[in-house]
């Protein structure tokens, strides 16, 4: 048996919106059967994991994490035996499929939080954390009476509280967080049981309150991540195939608390934003990002903590930086062009961990800022700092797959008005079909890129990785990935303006890997390496 640290290593992660996917049905509605016919595209462009976010039972508040039953799979996606049916079809051609835990909270719908706010004085009301449990009987419960997770009628399940300082928190040994300690296992143990290969756990660090997640020495954070770690063992122990992905996003707290992959994203360790987001779309902050035709960004934040997460967690678990996500913008977004993805795209397929790809980019799906709002994709700050700021809008990075230029672009047979979400109304938008045949095409460049990953032992997750670039010269990227006697420099220039680099390089470089725009000259222990605008180059060093 194969055991999830050893099959997340080479990984090709594809997640999956399910919304918003494939519809089988004609409900407007991407379903579970809807991703089993698309099965065979996922495997030819040679991802071998599948991440789909919620597909439980829910009022759909916030897309599908405000759960109302951990146990039932939404009747919009289908049905368990769909869900089983995927798990069997996915095996078949050598996919895993990873589902999303919602840890920290349900809906208010769940059958636990109406049984407590029923009879909120009972000793059984544990379940949740109550601030105030009178109850104005009109009302019903409101966000005074109950804490929430996320958004505010998200209620937040009790895990206790590291430190109290109110007579309401629980610690974490009380009767109500011991007990969600034991329903987490079973959730597990029941969707493990029916074929699922492992879990990403949304908001992983937010179940034990007290908390300062940017507080490591604190005791809060001590006992997160002892919880995990007891989810871990009891996962060696009985389901040691099976996987915890965390969505912690600081890979050094995550990993040696027993999850066996993390992210580095858009929030808590800094660096994801600083290279592709900052002063592009709808997310003007801190300067220009790196991926910026400018070339005008900074490569220091990056380098630093990039690097700090990957020391930190060797021979432990693995970091993954992924081709964009549900809760932020899509790589095609602002100004950015067909040329400057496929520099980018060889920047993300040529990291030291298993890569993440949201679906869609991989033909360059753009990020839709006229797309409505929908089931709580308008972002708004929860915390003291930003506090009913307006955040960003989701919804653009979740419209409907372009598969052909067929009604709804193959995505469902449903009247426009009757879909989940608006398709991009762009006439040349891009889809999977007029890119399938042309050899130049942005989808057909990442099966490439995914097969040279998977051919190359050192460009995949046991390669090291280092940024040779000096801090003054962030222009072009330079980094070597090495593994044994195999080494490769990897050229980027994601700037509109030629850049060339000095180097001291021992040896010589065979033929490219693949290459556009690339100069190499110099002698034998000293070479110049010049990149044209948004060039890129895999460079074997013999």
């Amino acid at each position: 048996m194969t055991n999830a640290y050893t099959w997340l290593k080479d990984a090709i992660i594809y997640q999956i919106y399910p919304q918003s996917f494939q519809d089988s049905n004609g409900d407007g509605i991407g379903d579970i059967q809807g991703i089993v016919r698309r099965l065979d595209y996922i495997k030819d462009l040679g991802a071998d994991v599948i991440w789909l976010n919620p597909c439980f039972d829910s009022p759909f508040g916030d897309a599908g994490y405000d759960i109302r039953d951990f146990y039932k799979v939404a009747s919009r996606y289908g049905n368990e035996s769909d869900l089983i049916a995927l798990f069997d079809a996915a095996h078949e051609r050598g996919i895993r499929v990873v589902l999303d835990l919602v840890a920290g909270h349900t809906s208010m719908d769940h059958p636990w939080f109406l049984e407590e706010a029923a009879d909120p004085h009972s000793p059984e009301a544990n379940r949740y954390i109550w601030k105030d449990r009178n109850i104005d009987s009109e009302k019903g419960p409101t966000k005074e009476n109950f804490l929430g997770n996320f958004f505010w009628y998200q209620p937040a399940l009790n895990f206790g509280y590291a430190e109290r300082t109110e007579s309401w928190q629980d610690p974490v040994d009380a009767p109500g967080p011991m007990k969600n300690r034991e329903e987490l296992r079973k959730i597990m143990a029941y969707w493990f049981d029916r074929g699922c290969d492992g879990f990403r756990v949304d908001m992983a660090p937010s179940l034990i309150k007290g908390d300062s997640n940017d507080a490591p020495n604190s005791k809060s954070l001590a006992a997160t991540q002892e919880l995990w770690r007891e989810n871990r063992a009891w996962l060696d122990a009985n389901y040691p195939d099976k996987a915890l992905i965390a969505e912690w996003s600081y890979p050094t707290r995550s990993i040696p608390a027993g999850f066996h992959l993390d992210f580095i994203m858009h929030f808590n360790a800094p660096g994801y934003h600083e290279m592709f987001f900052n002063g592009i779309g709808s997310i003007p902050d801190k300067g220009p990002c790196y991926f910026s035709r400018d070339g005008e960004g900074d490569l220091g934040v990056f380098r630093d903590e990039y690097h700090r997460q990957l020391e930190g967690t060797r021979g432990l678990g693995w970091v993954s930086l992924p081709v964009a996500n549900h809760d932020f913008q899509r790589l095609h977004c602002g100004p950015r062009t067909n040329e400057e993805l496929h520099c980018a795209w060889v920047f993300f397929m040529t990291q030291a961990g298993p890569p993440t790809i949201y679906y869609g980019e991989e033909i360059g799906m753009r990020y839709l800022e006229e797309a409505p709002t929908t089931e709580g994709s308008l972002l708004v700050g929860i915390t003291a700092a930003n506090a009913g700021t307006d955040l960003g809008e989701r919804a653009g990075s979740r419209t409907p797959m372009q598969w052909d230029q067929t009604t709804n672009g193959g995505f469902s047979t449903a009247p426009a008005e009757d879909l989940y979400l608006m398709m991009d109304p762009d006439p040349n938008r891009p889809t999977v079909a007029e890119q399938e045949d042309d050899p130049g095409s942005l989808l057909n460049f990442v099966r490439s890129l995914i097969d040279l990953r998977k051919s190359h032992p050192a460009l995949g997750s046991d390669g090291s990785h280092t940024i040779l670039n000096p801090k003054d010269a962030p222009y072009p990227l330079l980094i070597l990935r090495a593994l044994g006697d195999e080494r490769y420099l990897i050229a980027l220039n994601p700037s509109q303006r030629k850049h060339s680099m000095e180097l001291p390089l021992i040896g010589q470089f065979g033929d490219p890997l693949i290459q556009s725009g690339i100069e190499v000259s110099g002698e034998f222990d000293l070479k110049t390496i010049t990149v044209a605008p948004f060039g890129y180059a895999i460079l074997p060093m013999v």
